[in-house]
């Protein structure tokens, strides 16, 4: 454990603040430059690790304006898990100490429009677009059952299915949230605005 790793909180407040800095056209654009690379070269102490959407417009680094070696990002379709994400997410954690780990998604989801369309046609797509596509169909269906169908309900409920199942499948995840050690939120973002917001958290403290 990282004695000097910001609090799951104070990380939050620290992307927060940076999205706020990038939606007014004031980033700062910190640890970028030759200093911090090189002090890098030896080792990484990234403060949050971030799931987020493949999508070409969900940089993470420069929607909440931060440098090199601050964010351990880790991005796929739809923020899909797999194994290979799970793993990298317990290795943030549990070896970079990474107190915040963040599921991010966004509006106008390429993912989740292509889930709707293979429930609403019966067409699958072909290749491995399809496991994308079955990795969210579950989101779909339970925002249906909740009776919510508009885009934006569509990509929270699988911003909250994602955290959940998270930390379903990790145990040692799950055990560092119980414990306080970890938190894990759930951010959307809209495109047009840039702006992010919390959807859902677990581990943070009520006053957070």
């Amino acid at each position: 454990m990282n004695a000097l790793s910001p609090s799951p909180a104070q990380g939050l407040d620290a992307l927060l603040a940076g999205n706020r800095r990038f939606v007014t056209g004031a980033p700062r654009h910190p640890n970028q430059d030759a200093a911090r690379r090189a002090e890098l070269a030896p080792g990484q102490a990234p403060f949050a690790v971030l799931l987020g959407c493949s999508d070409s417009r969900l940089a993470a680094e420069i929607i909440f304006d931060q440098g090199l070696g601050d964010l351990f990002v880790v991005r796929t379709a739809g923020h899909v898990l797999g194994e290979e994400v799970l793993g990298s997410i317990e290795y943030a954690t549990n070896v970079l100490d990474c107190r915040l780990v963040v599921v991010l998604g966004h509006d106008a989801c390429g993912a989740i429009a292509a889930a709707r369309t293979a429930l609403e046609e019966g067409l699958p797509p072909a290749g491995y677009v399809r496991d994308v596509v079955e990795r969210v169909t579950p989101s779909i269906l339970a925002a249906r059952a909740a009776g919510l169908h508009g885009d934006q309900d569509l990509v929270d409920e699988h911003i909250r299915y994602t955290v959940e199942l998270m930390l379903d499948r990790s145990r040692p995840l799950a055990a560092q949230v119980a414990a306080r050690h970890v938190a894990v939120v759930g951010l959307s973002y809209r495109l047009s605005e840039g702006t992010a917001r919390i959807v859902t958290a677990r581990g943070l403290p009520a006053t957070a």
